[in-house]
This record gives structure tokens, sequence and C-alpha cells, in this order.
């Protein structure tokens, strides 16, 4: 007999009523893993893309969430489902796009989590051969793997709080520096240049756009805890804006400092300078602040690394449940665990693709950042802005079907419209620009994007299948579970 016939309706749930808001925020601004954001990702757009015009950049690219924020809100009001896009993208666009997204979205989490374990492997190999034990990166990661595994499988709750620590102290540890920076007035005073349209438009402003927007992966997931916070209605929009507000405003604020700490006619010379540019930030934070806090910065960017892995893989974990759940995977993958209610099934899923593919890299003797993180979390980016394309788009149908649901046409049509617009230019430019942007060449600058479309074309036979098998069940797609 199968899990699934042994657990009642009522048993197979996600631990409702145990995140509130503060939980659930805390839960979603550390897939963003702000601190590896920061001193990885900033430097690297501001090289590649459009050097002192980032801050600009921030600014755009969060009113742009925002905009995005407000119809997924709305929406996240009439549907509760730990799917979030799938299961929007099933009850606005069909049945068929949502079996589409949900394999989307498990291809997606699953190569942000495990790409960022290697970055996690790297980071914590440097900073422990600096202490006088020196392993082999993969290593690391299993460690990593194996911490995640035991915080995945069980509750939620505990996840959230150890999030919110180590995410209280990379913001903090990156506030020092920017309070030294701004009370010493920078290099040669503060300026507010990175905000013209002249800085923005300067360099390659699509490869910047491109960075800031990956910099934003994860505040999207605040709709996949919606089964278990407390008061979803209100936990969930408020969590939602706060977390794009936060990181929106943290990442703006930071990269404005980060160029006056060094200079604004100086930025550019200064990053080129640099053999690692990931380096930068540690260089300010030792001109502004001291040696001591290059230290601790090392620790705790292993620890934000950690925080992001254990976001993304609460994340897949969720969405596998709930394709199983629902029928789209066999029905054995939807239960949860009879005493920690967590996704259980899907957590060992997704460690066991996390042991493969870590394996794969290492075996081969792949870089793990310039290969394993580079490739896959390009991978996963490409995949979550499609995934927030069709979402867009699905609220606009989702609505226009059910008009008495919201009348505010703003939020329910032009929103939408706009921001599905960005996100598809968005996704065909990573397309187009996916090999340079991942420095993957040859084959695989065509292969790896087009693991999403595999993906897509899995989902939408899984779909097919279960229309044809069990009607009752695809027609419920996306719609979640009774109260």
């Amino acid at each position: 007999m199968s899990n699934a016939s042994i657990q009642t309706s009522a048993d197979n749930r996600l631990r409702k009523n145990s995140l509130g808001v503060a939980a659930v925020t805390f839960l979603v601004v550390s897939a963003a893993a702000p601190l590896t954001a920061v001193a990885g990702g900033v430097p690297l757009a501001m090289l590649l893309g459009n050097g002192v015009g980032i801050p600009l950049t921030f600014l755009l690219v969060t009113v742009i969430l925002i905009m995005f924020a407000i119809g997924y809100v709305a929406m996240a009001r009439h549907i509760r489902n730990a799917g979030a896009f799938y299961a929007y993208t099933a009850q606005g666009l069909g049945g068929l796009m949502g079996g589409a997204a949900a394999m989307i979205a498990i291809l997606a989490y699953n190569a942000m989590q495990i790409g960022v374990f290697g970055l996690f492997g790297a980071a914590t190999s440097g900073l422990f051969a600096g202490w006088g034990l020196d392993l082999p990166w993969w290593v690391w990661t299993y460690i990593g793997i194996a911490a995640v595994a035991v915080f995945g499988y069980r509750r939620v709750d505990l996840s959230a709080k150890v999030l919110t620590i180590l995410v209280i102290l990379e913001y903090l540890v990156v506030l020092i520096i920017d309070a030294a920076i701004l009370l010493s007035g920078g290099d040669s005073g503060l300026s507010m240049a990175p905000f013209t349209p002249e800085a923005f438009m300067s360099g390659v402003p699509a490869i910047g756009i491109l960075f800031c927007f990956a910099a934003f992966i994860g505040f999207e997931a605040t709709t996949i805890y919606s089964e278990e916070a407390r008061e979803p209605q209100r936990t969930v929009p408020r969590a939602t804006y706060i977390s794009v507000l936060i990181i929106g405003l943290f990442y703006m604020l930071t990269s404005w400092l980060m160029v006056n700490g060094t200079g604004v006619d100086k930025l550019t010379t200064e990053l080129q300078s640099l053999q690692d540019p990931t380096t930068f930030l540690f260089i300010l934070a030792d001109r502004y602040v001291g040696h001591g806090i290059g230290s601790v910065m090392g620790v705790l960017l292993v620890t934000s690394l950690f925080a992001g892995v254990l976001a993304f893989h609460n994340g897949v974990a969720r969405y596998i449940y709930v394709a199983g759940r629902e029928g789209l995977l066999p029905r054995s993958v939807g239960v949860t665990h009879p005493k920690f209610q967590s996704p259980h099934v899907g957590s060992v899923i997704q460690t066991i693709i996390a042991i493969l593919v870590v394996a794969l890299f290492a075996l081969t003797g792949q870089d793990p950042v310039l290969a394993l993180f580079s490739w896959l979390t390009n991978v996963g980016t490409l995949a979550i802005i499609l995934l927030m394309a069709f979402t867009a788009f699905s609220i606009l149908l989702f609505f226009i079907r059910k008009p008495e649901l919201e009348n505010n046409v703003i939020v329910t049509k032009a929103l939408p419209v706009i921001t599905g617009v960005v996100l598809l230019g968005l996704v065909y430019k990573i397309s187009v620009d996916f090999g340079a942007i991942a420095g993957a060449g040859g084959a695989l600058a065509v292969l790896l994007p087009g693991l999403v479309v595999i993906a897509a074309v899995i989902g939408l036979l899984a779909a097919a299948r279960l229309k044809f098998v069990d009607p009752a069940a695809y027609a419920r797609l996306g719609a979640g579970q009774e109260n």
C-alpha cells in the first residue's frame, strides 16, 4: 500500500499556521543571499554591465518587481497553494501550461540550489584552507548537502529560525561597511551621479539589468509558504512587499556606496585591475572598516551561501510535493511527514539529485564556480524569469475570467501586461546571450538553456496524461487543498 493511500487528506498537509510574516520574509530574503550578491554579483554587474549605473539599475528593477508583486499578491489572495508559479499558471493559462510550469519550477530551483552549492564548496574550501584544513571543494559541498537534508526533512519553522539568524548577520556586516563609507564621505565625496540616465546607459545596460534581476531571485517564494503561513491572506502580501523593498533598497544603497567608496571616476579602472572582482567588497571593507572585518566576512559569506541553498531546497521540495499531490508526478511523492508535516519525500528526492549532479561535476573535474555555479544558476535564473512571465499573463487571464474577485483594472490588467512583456524581453535576452553570460561555449550554450524547454515538454506531457487518466484531477490543477 502506498503512502498516498495510507495518509488521509487531512493528514497529508504541510504544517499549517507555522510561519508568520517575519519567518516567511527571512525564508525568502535568505534565498537572495544578500552578502553573496553584494560581494559576488554586484562587482561583476558593474564590470560587465553598466558600471556606475548599477544603483539606478537596482532602483528600476525594484520598481518593476513591485509592479509584478501587486498583481502577484492579488492572485495570492484567491489561490493558496505551495506550488506558487505552477499553481498560478495552471489557474490562469490552463492545465497543460501549468504542467509545463511545474517541471520548469522543479528544474529552476534545483539548478539554483545545486549551482550555489558549487560556490559554497569553493568558498568553504578556501576558508578552511586558510585555517590549515585543506580539503577538495566537493567534500564541503557534500557536508552542506547533508546539513541541508536534515533541515529540509524536518519542520519548516526550524529552517526559518536558522535562516533568520544567518540573514541578520549578513545584513549587519554589510551595513557596517555601508555606514563606514557613508560617514567617511567615500573616496572623494558622496556623488549622486550613479542615479543619472547617463550612468545607467553607460557600458552594457542589458547585462546590468540581468545581473540585478538575478540578485532578486528567491523573493517570489513567499507564496510557496502560503499553506504554512498564519493568516496567509495577510502574511503573504506583506512578506512579498517587505522582501522586495528590503532586497531592493539594500542593493541600491550598498551598490551606491560601493561606487562612492572607490570613486565614480575610478570604479571601472579599479575593477579591471582586480584579478578577482569578487574581492572588491573585501577591499572596501579593509579600507573603511579595518582588516579584522575581512575574516568575519569570509565566515559570513559561507553562511550566506548555506542560507541560500537551504531556502532553495525548501522551495523545490514543496514544488515536488505539490506536483505529486496533484498528480503530475507519482502520488507517493505528494505526501508529508506524519510528525513534521514537511514535504519529506520531495526533500529526499532533491537531496539525491544534488548528490548525483555534484558527483558528475566533481568526477569530470569541472570548476565549482566557473562551471557548476555559473552554468546552473544561469539556467535557474532563465527558468524563474520565464515562470514570472507565465505568472504575469496568468494574472491577467485569471481576473478576466473572474472579474468579480478584483475590480482594479491597473492591478489585474495593466501591470501584469507591462511586467509580462518586460520579463519576456529578459527571457529572450538571456536565451540569445546565454553562452556569454554563463561562460558556456559550443553546444553547452544551446544545451543548458534547452533544459528549460525539455522540462516544459515533460510537464506538458505529464499534464496531458493526467487529463486522459483523471480529468477531475486535471481540472483542479493549481487549485490547492480545501481549508
